[in-house]
């Protein structure tokens, strides 16, 4: 028989790296990082997304506020600087005017007034041309120290308008940065979106829309209870904006905010309203819940930054926010607050 040959014990640096090899994938195994991060949930994911609506739609408000309050601020001081340039135009001819009696008086002065009298070979005609001038001095000397007067304050009015205006850029500046970090935000919020299965995103969708009923009346609008005469304008310019695209300040045609819609669904009634939600809370008369009427706006959460049409039977047309299209919905699926009646 043949000797069997016994095989080689491991070395003690094979066993070394066996060791290491081993721990170090019972390490890898165990850590944190290893596995993969789970993914959200489809509740999480509409948290997220409607929390930072809501932070969007109030920044979109306030920046609306602080553009109509620059533009109303911009025609004043136009319009003050028009008053100042005409002042300055009546000021420049009356010092050319007085600048000439002043040279006159210059080469009359020399002599004394009686003596002049004296000399002058027609006294009648000197005693009128001297209270002629008189006069004129004084009227001259009244119209230049009222536009003094209307200049310097002219001059307060325009300084106090540019500090204004540098108060509103600054407000501007801060509303642009903060409409930058809601969009990165709602980036954010599509990324993980688009992170879901496409069945999970409808299900985030649909729970977003609200319940069917609402679904069913933005294709069918059904107005309910009495609508007068610019209450039916308002709804009807409403309805035809059905669909249009949510977008940031935007009053028409192409798209609407939220408080874009009512503002112009009014003027098609012939009825002036302030550009943002929370001043057209107090342009009509409060009405309670149980008492609304098609046309009524209807405004949600408690700082008032949302707005909509009520078109009756519980529903509204309004415009949701960014990404969404105007469409009618329940009055049901925000944080109700009230409603005015315009007019």
């Amino acid at each position: 028989m043949g000797t069997r040959r016994k095989p080689n014990p491991p070395s003690r640096t094979r066993l070394t790296l066996l060791a290491t090899a081993a721990a170090g994938s019972a390490l890898l195994s165990g850590a944190p990082g290893a596995q993969a991060e789970p993914k959200p949930s489809v509740e999480s994911v509409k948290t997220q997304v409607e929390d930072l609506n809501e932070q969007a739609e109030v920044s979109i408000e306030k920046f609306n506020g602080i553009e109509e309050r620059r533009t109303r601020l911009q025609q004043q001081v136009t319009q003050i600087q028009d008053q100042v340039a005409a002042g300055q135009g009546t000021l420049n001819e009356l010092s050319s005017g007085l600048g000439a009696l002043a040279a006159e008086q210059y080469r009359s002065g020399s002599l004394d007034p009686t003596v002049q009298l004296m000399l002058s070979g027609n006294p009648d005609d000197y005693l009128q041309r001297a209270s002629a001038q008189e006069q004129l001095a004084d009227s001259q000397a009244g119209l230049l120290k009222q536009v003094q007067e209307q200049q310097r304050r002219l001059d307060q009015q325009r300084s106090e308008a540019t500090a204004a205006l540098a108060e509103l850029d600054s407000m501007a500046r801060q509303s642009a940065q903060e409409k930058q970090l809601v969009q990165g935000k709602l980036a954010e919020a599509q990324r993980l979106l688009n992170s879901l299965s496409a069945a999970d995103r409808a299900r985030v969708n649909a729970q977003d829309s609200g319940n069917r009923a609402s679904r069913d009346a933005a294709r069918t609008p059904v107005l309910s209870g009495p609508v007068s005469g610019r209450a039916a304008a308002a709804i009807q310019f409403a309805t035809a904006q059905l669909g249009k695209p949510y977008i940031w300040g935007g009053t028409g045609p192409a798209g609407y905010d939220c408080s874009g819609l009512t503002l112009k669904a009014w003027a098609a009634a012939g009825v002036s309203l302030p550009r943002v939600s929370q001043s057209q809370w107090n342009a009509g008369t409060r009405i309670a819940k149980a008492d609304l009427q098609p046309g009524d706006l209807v405004f949600f959460y408690s700082d008032l930054h949302h707005v909509g049409l009520y078109i009756g039977g519980g529903n509204m047309i309004h415009a949701p926010r960014t990404g969404k299209n105007v469409e009618v919905q329940s009055i049901s699926v925000m944080p109700y607050v009230g409603a005015v009646r315009p007019g």
